[in-house]
């Protein structure tokens, strides 16, 4: 393997550094005076991700010093049973290391109120709570709503933030609301709930959290294409035979089995995360990276992508049944505790889609997304056409592919590109081989958490890497016909053992076209 790297040209900086020169163009900006409000501030998401996000960018020097961390919830707790709650969760999770001097600035500015998303008692303390931090931490009226809460909760706390004023803003206030997917269960939920929220927070206002996209590979999507003159030529369907986008997933469903029946595969991944992925690797090059070029170009995508049919073979769908995974033996779905066994909700899914322009007329774009395959991966692999004439003996390239680019999105981060080469000897023989890129090795500063990146893009009013009300109503338009034509059949989803890379049927999929899916 050859290992190309890469310098950054400077040493590593210092985030915490108060008196960091600011005509440094490299360091992102600081939020001004502000704080964030999390409801279900005791579930996963908020101690595995959100409260050491937040943490981690006061640690890094890129909070206020009166930043403000309001928890909403339940539970019977006190202000220093909810610090010490955020404590254990920074000492547990946080990215970088715990210095008590920046802990104590932060917990200062930690209130807790207690009630239910029906209790206008509790919203009004909320309101007086935000209230005092803007006159005791200098917050300035500033406050983003984080809901980390299932969407059947969304209206009520829409209304209630209306109904008590905390979502009242004006030109010297902002006030901003975080959701977390999923946006709806279809088309129509989706337009539904969009309503909802646009009744209460202007679209500009409102923050859809797609954690992939905060991810420091999807964003380098857009640096290697479009700051390289390298790949622009031969990005385009007279070079790619077919980009493949595969998110897979070791881990089974667990105690989430009752959460995930209904929703399946294609809801949680494809809709979001690899449409998303599909749109940063076909998009034109915008004009500048304003927030409103970037979102033109990928919804010009979206509305560009149509499915490839007959759906029958065109897409797949399984079941990972029990079996040996890494050495372990691991149930299968329907031995999952609060899984219906009679359920038809699938693990698996793969559907092919093209992007009708000029650049990618018929390129197939698979994706596919399942748990309990093989490994840990996303990736984007866009493999290019066979060269048109080979001047060698067939023997000699017979372990000769197709070159390809494939772009690591999670968990080890990088590029790697796929060619080939003579083997070492007397006789002219070609192999394919990789040369790799990775963040790890090439950088020396460590790439935050995508959580980070899109917290801190909220409280500064950056919305490059959020979706709009069109992205998502788009996207439920090109996933509901599969949906539909699925939940018509009367056969349920193709089992697959655990640790495979799913079901026969994906793999028929692609034997149709002459093609074969890649073993990441």
């Amino acid at each position: 393997m050859t290992r190309a790297s890469a310098s950054t040209g400077a040493s590593e900086r210092d985030w915490t550094n108060p008196l960091r020169d600011p005509r440094d163009k490299r360091l992102p900006r600081i939020a001004g005076p502000c704080g964030l409000v999390i409801f279900g501030v005791t579930g996963d998401l908020s101690r595995k991700k959100l409260m050491p996000a937040i943490y981690d960018l006061a640690n890094r020097g890129l909070l206020p010093p009166g930043f403000a961390l309001t928890g909403f919830a339940r539970r019977e707790w006190g202000q220093e049973d909810f610090g010490q709650v955020v404590y254990e969760a920074v000492k547990q999770y946080a990215r970088t290391p715990f210095r008590q001097e920046v802990w104590d600035r932060l917990a200062e500015g930690f209130r807790f109120v207690q009630g239910s998303f029906d209790d206008d008692d509790a919203f009004d303390r909320l309101e007086q709570t935000v209230a005092d931090l803007d006159r005791i931490r200098g917050t300035s009226g500033n406050h983003a709503f984080y809901l980390s809460i299932p969407p059947s909760a969304f209206p009520v706390v829409c209304k209630q933030l209306a109904r008590s004023g905390l979502s009242a803003q004006d030109v010297e206030q902002w006030r901003r609301v975080v959701i977390e997917k999923p946006f709806g269960h279809d088309l129509q939920s989706a337009r539904e709930l969009n309503e909802i929220v646009d009744e209460v927070f202007p679209e500009d206002s409102v923050f859809r959290i797609d954690h992939y996209l905060g991810k420091e590979t999807v964003q380098n999507i857009l640096a290697l294409r479009f700051a390289n003159q390298l790949f622009e030529p031969i990005w385009n369907s007279h070079y790619v035979d077919h980009v493949q986008i595969t998110m897979a997933e070791d881990i089974g469903l667990g105690g989430r089995a009752g959460y995930y029946d209904g929703i399946g595969a294609a809801r949680d991944v494809i809709q979001n995360h690899l449409l998303q992925l599909l749109a940063f690797t076909a998009m034109e090059e915008p004009t500048s990276f304003s927030s409103d070029e970037l979102r033109a170009e990928k919804i010009k995508v979206l509305n560009a992508t149509r499915l490839v049919g007959p759906l029958d073979e065109t897409t797949a769908r399984g079941q990972y049944t029990g079996g040996w995974q890494g050495g372990e033996l691991v149930r299968g779905l329907k031995e999952e505790e609060g899984f219906d066994p009679n359920s038809h909700t699938e693990t698996f899914a793969a559907i092919t889609c093209e992007v009708n322009s000029r650049r990618w007329a018929g390129v197939p774009f698979y994706l596919r997304t399942g748990k309990r395959l093989g490994r840990r991966v996303t990736e984007i692999a866009v493999v290019f056409k066979r060269a048109p004439h080979l001047p060698f003996d067939a023997t000699m390239t017979e372990e000769l592919g197709q070159n390809a680019f494939v772009i690591r999105v999670q968990p080890d981060e990088g590029v790697t590109m796929r060619f080939g080469s003579k083997v070492p000897g007397s006789q002219m023989e070609v192999r394919d081989v990789t040369m790799d890129f990775g963040y790890g090795t090439a950088f020396t500063e460590a790439s935050p958490e995508a959580y980070e990146r899109l917290i801190l893009d909220v409280l500064l009013g950056e919305p490059s890497l959020f979706p709009v009300n069109e992205e998502v109503e788009r996207s439920w338009e090109i996933l509901d016909p599969v949906i539909e034509h699925w939940a018509a059949q009367e056969k349920g989803p193709d089992p697959y053992p655990a640790g495979s890379w799913g079901p026969e049927s994906a793999q028929q999929m692609l034997a149709r076209t002459g093609r074969a899916w890649r073993r990441p």
